[in-house]
């Protein structure tokens, strides 16, 4: 794994805007945020994807993500938000270090109408979703390999 941008936040050799800190986590402010709020949660474990993660800094991760949620809807007044967490580069991740967003969401900023992404308004984050088919039989199959392998 290359030494990514976070791993020299992590050391303290690049400035953050830093929210959250324990043995195994940081939070910081994103400096190109979708929106008001918009937090970058991140173990200090050097891994690239998820898959790469341990299951101490995986744990760490799940037990601060919620508290961080919270705090920013309080701050911020958000009512919604998105958690997003990308793995690989065909997956969108540009940072190669195991990252989550969390990006607060505003109806009366006009980032989101009617329930839905405003796709005109303003910065914000866009998500399209273009579900397929699952046969019952592609899912049994399917399901017993990757439960072979748990």
């Amino acid at each position: 794994m290359t030494d990514s941008i976070f791993s020299k936040i992590i050391r303290n050799e690049i400035s953050s805007h830093k929210i959250y800190e324990d043995d195994f986590v940081i939070a910081i402010l994103d400096i190109g945020p979708l929106s008001e709020g918009h937090t970058l949660v991140i173990p200090k474990e050097p891994a690239a994807t998820m898959d790469e993660l341990s299951d101490g800094h995986a744990a760490a991760l799940g037990r601060v993500l919620p508290r961080i949620a919270r705090a920013i809807k309080k701050v911020t007044g958000a009512e919604s938000y998105n958690i997003l967490q990308n793995n690989g580069a065909d997956a969108g991740q540009a940072v190669e270090h195991v990252h989550f967003h969390i990006i607060p969401r505003f109806v009366d900023r006009g980032e989101i109408v009617e329930g839905k992404p405003d796709k005109e308004n303003g910065p914000g984050l866009r998500t399209t979703w273009k579900p397929g088919t699952l046969t019952q039989e592609e899912a049994v199959e399917l399901g017993k390999h990757i439960k072979r392998l748990l």
